[in-house]
């Protein structure tokens, strides 16, 4: 083999190395923004809402009550939407029974409502029960 042969090879296996530590950094960085994300819907509470709206870019908060049926029907879709929305959207659970403030604050009159926050403000509300790909329509739309 010529020198100049050997020459481009080490390029090419340095340019390997370079591609495979970059591809590498950015999945350790995507799973840590997942992690951080989390894949489970998260508790908010009167006492905790703004904190976790603010650490949260996007976050979508299920206004909810035990004693409600459709709130009830609608958990499964907000697990499955945590967990497929990770490191994107934070979805979160207020009990307005238990967090009456904060459902006052934002005017939940009706239960199950869905409440989506980017940068602490809201931007988009869904009220009742509704199919998952109505919800992951308007995720979409904020998502870009």
């Amino acid at each position: 083999m010529d020198d100049e042969h050997e020459q481009l090879i080490s390029e090419e296996d340095e340019e390997l190395k370079r591609l495979r530590e970059e591809k590498l950094k950015k999945l350790i960085e995507g799973e840590e923004k997942k992690k951080e994300m989390g894949t489970e819907p998260v508790n908010v509470t009167d006492s905790n809402f703004d904190e976790t709206i603010k650490k949260r870019p996007l976050i979508l908060i299920d206004f909810w009550a035990p004693w409600c049926g459709p709130c009830r029907a609608l958990a499964p879709t907000t697990e499955e939407l945590a967990k497929e929305y990770a490191g994107k959207v934070t979805i979160g659970k207020l009990n307005v029974d238990e967090n009456p403030n904060m459902a006052e604050r934002f005017q939940v009159f009706s239960i199950p409502t869905l409440i989506l926050m980017k940068d602490g403000c809201e931007i988009d509300r869904i009220v009742g029960l509704c199919p998952k790909k109505h919800i992951e329509a308007v995720l979409k739309k904020h998502l870009g």
